[in-house]
Order: C-alpha cells, then structure tokens, then sequence
C-alpha cells in the first residue's frame, strides 16, 4: 500500500475533508468524463459526511451527472433501519436534485444470491473498456475493529475474482446477509477513501497499516488501489497506536 494518511483532531473537520473530496472528484469526473461514479459506505462514521453533502454542499456538485452505488449492503428492504441505502437516502439523496435514476441501490430484499448477481448486472452496465464493471471515481470506505472493509470478512477468500459476491457474516453478534463488493472492483478506483475514528479501531489499524501483510486476517489489507490515490481520514483517537515509522505519510489537517 502506498496511503495518505489524514489525521484530524475532531470529527467534523474529518467529515468535511471527505466532503471536500467529494466535491474535488466529482467536478474533475464530469470535466474529464462527463460523469462521477462513487460508491458508499454505511455505519455510523459516513452520516455526517451525508448530512454536508445533502445540505453545505449541495450547491457545489452537478447531481443530475452523479451516478450513487454502494460498496456493501445488508439483505433487508430498503425501509428498514438496518438499510444502507436507506441512511444515505435519508440523510443525502433526499435533500439533493439527483435523479431517481441516477441512484443504483443494491436490491437488498433479495436473497443474497440473487441480489449479488443483479448488482453485477447494474456494474456491468457502466463498465470501463477491459473492465466487467466502472472504474469508480470515488469508493468510501470504513474499517470495522477487526479490520474487515463493506462485507469483506477475516476469514474470507483473499482472493477474489468475482466483482459482487454473496456473504453471511456475524459481526458483533449481529448475523446478517450481505451483499458486497470485492477488491477486484475497489482496487480500480480513482481514489478510494477510508474513514476511521474512534479508540476501539487503534490497535487494528495500526496493524492493517503495518507492514505485516496478513489480508486474511485483515480484509481492508486487501484494498490497494492499481492506479489510483489511497487516503486515510483518521481522528486522533483511531491514530494514536500508529508505528512512528508511518508518521511520514502523516498529514495533520487539525
């Protein structure tokens, strides 16, 4: 891995940073390509980032060429609490002039099986020249404190040759079934950003930004983009165990 490391002192600053970068990507995608593809994350880190696009920065982004996908989703309907997409639509897609179309859900009321191979369908219609599915101008992402990344799970195949796989997960005691996204896809982003706060994730994150590379143990070791930027956006609590060799990579945005 080649990281920006980003460390801010409270979380606001953090989320407005990743608000930025969605601006920052999105003008230079429709300039270059004429439209921005970004996938995004759920859980409770990305809700403010939502809560500044929807409102502070509405006006800076060109929705109608903005094109919303998901990196994992949980197999639920998309009324429910436990929807990723429905935190997003809530809290975001609701508030801004983006057309319905636009907004590419993962089919959650599905089995697991089946929306796995209907998102693939959906990639697969925005596919780059080589690629079954887009290269993504932007891919959020969150890290969980045993270091899996959307559904990818210690304990799964590091290897992955499929670009939407079917999962059953148990994390913190909560069973679920997931569809996600694999590193084949997240790998070919333009720009993939982590967001990572809180104390319970320093130890892992030290571990998964280290250079003992154990991706099974460690699914987000699995993201490491082929040609594009990886970003870190840490809070200070989520930073404080890192090796002081990586302080180089370290920018502090305050």
């Amino acid at each position: 891995m080649n990281p920006q490391l980003r460390i801010f002192h409270d979380f606001e600053r953090l989320s407005r940073h990743a608000a930025n970068l969605f601006v920052e990507r999105s003008n230079r995608a429709i300039a270059e390509r004429n439209r921005f593809l970004v996938a995004l994350n759920g859980g409770g880190t990305p809700e403010r980032l939502f809560q500044l696009l929807g409102s502070d920065y509405r006006e800076q982004i060109e929705w109608s060429k903005a094109h919303i996908f998901w990196g994992d989703e949980r197999c639920v309907p998309s009324t429910e609490e436990g929807s990723n997409y429905r935190q997003a639509y809530e809290s975001l897609l609701s508030k801004v002039a983006i057309p319905q179309t636009n907004i590419h859900r993962v089919p959650g009321e599905l089995d697991p099986t089946s929306a796995s191979k209907q998102y693939a369908e959906v990639l697969k219609s925005f596919s780059d020249e080589g690629f079954d599915f887009p290269r993504f101008d932007l891919v959020y992402l969150g890290m969980g404190e045993d270091g899996h990344t959307a559904s990818l799970f210690p304990g799964s195949p590091v290897e992955a040759h499929q670009p939407v796989i079917a999962v059953t997960a148990n994390y913190q005691d909560r069973p679920a079934d997931r569809v996600t996204l694999t590193q084949t896809v997240f790998n070919q982003a333009r720009m993939i950003v982590f967001m990572v706060t809180g104390e319970k994730k320093a130890e892992t994150l030290a571990e998964v930004l280290s250079d003992r590379y154990n991706p099974a143990q460690y699914p987000a070791q699995r993201i490491d983009p082929k040609d594009g930027q990886l970003i870190w956006l840490l809070d200070d609590s989520a930073a404080s165990k890192l090796p002081r060799k990586l302080k180089g990579l370290k920018i502090c945005e305050g």
